[in-house]
């Protein structure tokens, strides 16, 4: 099957891709290929990559040419310089349904937010349904998927705790009033892969929006312990008010120094908590729901 996946060259788009690859597919990478991780994607057999803006609108009808399904995983967490979430997830998704639809394709997949929604006064929340909306009334067979924290080999969760936890024991979790920490259901990347492989492949979720919550009822500082217990560090829990972890989010980014420290997007989502499905999402069939809990081996694999 010929699929084609944008924002190839990220952390779930490079699972996507090895995944796809392992079941003998040979699928085509759009991205703009001037990072680190598009030198790695390269590398793999078996895959088409196409350096390509998802401003031109030419050559993404080209890339879509022959192809039958779009995985649309493009997206930021921050604005900054010319990208704003306005652009890569709203005008960004309207170019590619546009493509999409000119070159005959009939399906989309689409990795949104578990919490996206409107009038929230969360650019990043807003910005993924919008483009959630898009997408549902294009006319074309769609699964969108919402999952909350997706964690694994390559991605932000882990890496970032770990990287902190190198440079000071002490952490500090999103609170309500500095004491209250909100629930999270984090979800490995291999048990969302599997869901978008179904999708993609078996033409499973026909129509359908979907939650994507980890098996296991964890908050921050929990997540934040076990790391701490495979890297064999200490970790003091300081609990501080959301509205100290914005300020401090702001600052970082105004800075453009991104380090460990989450972004005003990451914020928001910690302090919302992440441990329930949302109202109007469909219900993921028993064999596709997430199984894999937060292990040791696991933190080890995300490590390495």
């Amino acid at each position: 099957m010929n699929i084609t996946i944008t924002g190839g060259t990220g952390f779930l788009g490079g699972h996507l891709i090895r995944h796809l690859v392992r079941r003998n597919q040979f699928p085509t990478v759009i991205a703009r290929g001037v990072s680190k991780n598009a030198d790695l994607i390269r590398r793999i057999p078996n895959i088409n990559f196409m350096p390509i803006p998802l401003t031109d609108d030419s050559k993404l009808f080209h890339a879509f040419r022959n192809c039958e399904a779009v995985a649309h995983l493009a997206g930021i967490n921050h604005e900054s310089g010319n990208s704003s979430f306005k652009e890569v997830h709203v005008e960004a998704t309207a170019r590619i349904l546009h493509a999409a639809r000119k070159a005959g394709i009939k399906k989309i997949l689409y990795v949104s937010y578990l919490k996206a929604r409107p009038r929230c006064l969360s650019a990043y929340h807003e910005s993924k349904w919008e483009a959630e909306e898009l997408i549902a009334k294009s006319g074309m067979d769609y699964t969108i998927l919402k999952p909350a924290m997706i964690y694994g080999p390559g991605d932000q969760m882990i890496t970032q705790i770990a990287r902190a936890l190198d440079t000071t024991p002490f952490f500090s979790p999103v609170s309500s009033f500095g004491i209250i920490e909100p629930g999270l259901r984090p979800v490995a990347v291999q048990d969302v892969v599997k869901i978008m492989a179904a999708s993609l492949l078996e033409a499973r979720l026909s129509k359908k929006t979907v939650a994507v919550l980890g098996p296991e009822r964890l908050t921050l500082s929990q997540i934040v312990r076990r790391i701490a217990r495979v890297k064999g560090k200490l970790a003091l829990m300081l609990p501080m008010p959301v509205l100290a972890h914005l300020l401090l989010a702001g600052a970082n980014e105004a800075a453009g120094s991104p380090g460990f420290l989450p972004t005003k997007a990451q914020v928001r989502m910690l302090a919302e908590g992440m441990d329930e499905v949302p109202a109007g999402c469909d219900e993921l069939p028993e064999d596709l729901e997430p199984e894999l809990f937060l292990t040791d081996d696991l933190i080890k694999e995300a490590l390495i």
